[in-house]
């Protein structure tokens, strides 16, 4: 079970809150889908900013939108005039007083949004995928990480016949659910079609309660409704499969 369903989703209630935190009753549906919207929207616009997850707590009258980035000076700007755009954008596409909050992530080496991005860019900037994995592989190792897994998938180097390989490094204990395990998957889009990255971090195991509601108060400032504030390569295990 563990191998085959999201690493996060599996964890929620246990050690990982929900991204969307808010009440819908009959107006679920439609919540939902302004949910996606506000997310499909911010990460196009914040295409170059990292970021890394995106919190949405509703009231009756105010959106709280939490983004957070490896590179939060992108996002507010001089002075804080891009956050306070973004923040009247927003405010168009769901018609109600946004505010927003800006968490930097201070080790985006252990994200696996981030790592699953990079890699992704690069192999879009025609880098050769092993070396981007690679290097992405030992980074993330460098910065503490008890174990990484990366899988590309796709055809690569513009091979006719698709395949998936997957490099190990560590430990990546997916039916442990105390093991803090961060999961993504992001495509790369290249002349010979789509592959797509997915990346597993293991970051250690949390033992006692979790608190599951969003904190990001260690390092992020508040704006309120005037806009947002900072808020070695040996041992790799390949692994190949055909389609």
């Amino acid at each position: 079970m563990g191998q085959k369903v999201n690493p996060i989703s599996n964890r929620l209630g246990i050690i990982r809150g929900w991204d969307s935190n808010w009440y819908g009753g009959k107006n679920y549906g439609d919540t939902l889908l302004e949910d996606s919207k506000i997310r499909k929207y911010l990460n196009a616009r914040l295409a170059k900013a990292s970021v890394s997850r995106i919190v949405i707590e509703r009231t009756l009258k105010l959106i709280t939108i939490t983004v957070c980035t490896a590179r939060p000076g992108i996002i507010i700007g001089k002075g804080g005039q891009e956050v306070d755009k973004l923040k009247e954008e927003l405010k168009k596409i769901t018609d109600k007083d946004v505010q927003i909050n800006i968490y930097e992530v201070k080790r985006p080496e252990l994200d696996a949004t981030i790592v699953a991005s990079n890699i992704a860019r690069q192999i879009e900037g025609k880098i050769a995928y092993r070396r981007a994995v690679k290097m992405a592989i030992a980074s993330t190792m460098r910065m503490g990480a008890e174990g990484i897994k990366v899988q590309v998938s796709g055809r690569l180097n513009g091979a006719e016949m698709a395949r998936s390989e997957m490099y190990k490094e560590g430990r990546t204990p997916l039916h442990t659910l105390r093991a803090d395990i961060d999961y993504a998957l992001v495509e790369a889009l290249t002349k010979v079609g789509l592959i797509g990255v997915k990346v597993w971090i293991c970051r250690g195991e949390i033992y006692g309660k979790k608190d599951l509601a969003p904190s990001f108060t260690s390092s992020k400032e508040t704006r309120g409704n005037n806009g947002g504030g900072m808020g070695a390569k040996k041992g790799f295990k390949k692994q190949k499969s055909n389609r």
